[in-house]
This record gives C-alpha cells, sequence and structure tokens, in this order.
C-alpha cells in the first residue's frame, strides 16, 4: 500500500492511504469512481487543522453508504459527529474501544453519540474494514 501526504487533486485509487498534509484540511469530492480530495487551510476545527470531522464531513456528503469510517485513540472530540454524519449518510462505522486505545477521548465522544455502527478492538478493526468494504457496491471495491 502506498501511503503519502495528499496534494489537493489527488484521485483516490486501491491501494493508495492519503493523510492530512499538516496545517490543511482534507476534503473528499467527486463521485463513484472518481473521488479525488481537496487540500485547503480553512478555519481551526476543535482547535484542529488538520480535523477529521472536516474530512468525516465531506465523506458523509460525497460517499455516504459507499464509505467505511473509522475513528481510532485520541484526545479530544475531533471527529465524533462527523462520524456521525457518516452514519447517517449510509456509512459504515467503527471505533475504537477503549480496551485498545491509548486515549479513549475521540472514540468515546463518537460512542457517546451513537456514531459507531461496531465497537472493536485495534486488532479487530482491519480484518472488520474489509469485510465492510466486501458487502459493499462493487464499484468501490
Amino acid at each position: 500500500m502506498e501511503v503519502r501526504e495528499a496534494k489537493n487533486g489527488d484521485v483516490l485509487k486501491p491501494g493508495l492511504a492519503l493523510v492530512a498534509p499538516g496545517n490543511f484540511h482534507m476534503i473528499l469530492t467527486g463521485a463513484p469512481a472518481k473521488y479525488s480530495v481537496l487540500v485547503r487551510e480553512g478555519p481551526k476545527v476543535f482547535h484542529q487543522r488538520p480535523s477529521v470531522e472536516v474530512m468525516f464531513n465531506s465523506v458523509a456528503k460525497c460517499a455516504g453508504p459507499n464509505a467505511v469510517g473509522v475513528i481510532l485513540t485520541g484526545m479530544g472530540s475531533d471527529g465524533g459527529s462527523g462520524l456521525l454524519e457518516m452514519r447517517n449518510a449510509g456509512a459504515y462505522t467503527i471505533a475504537q474501544d477503549e480496551a485498545s486505545s491509548v486515549v479513549y477521548g475521540m472514540p468515546k465522544v463518537a460512542a457517546d453519540l451513537g456514531a459507531p455502527v461496531s465497537i472493536l478492538g485495534l486488532d479487530k478493526i482491519p480484518a472488520e474494514i474489509l469485510r465492510a468494504f466486501q458487502t459493499m457496491n462493487p464499484i468501490m471495491r
């Protein structure tokens, strides 16, 4: 898998993992089979830039049921309501459980909001992501 910092206009494809560059939000745009990302400054959200809240909200609007959202260990509340927006848009959502989290802040906020469909230990999350994608629309596999 190729993992790298996102650049404005990067097209999503299998085997590519993009990380938001420091001090920039990453926003999903496009449609199935041609999703891409925008990299923007914008205001801080929950004192963060990049903010997972911004990304999750864009995924909810753009991809809806064609997405899987995962929130992992982290301090604060960034991402909780965005994960709920993803779930409400039909995405499959996962949060890391307390036992395997170093800091059970972000996943706890998400869980308290009812955002995750599943709450799992870190060791179970990769297989659950793969399972979720296998049950999705074939264009998303």
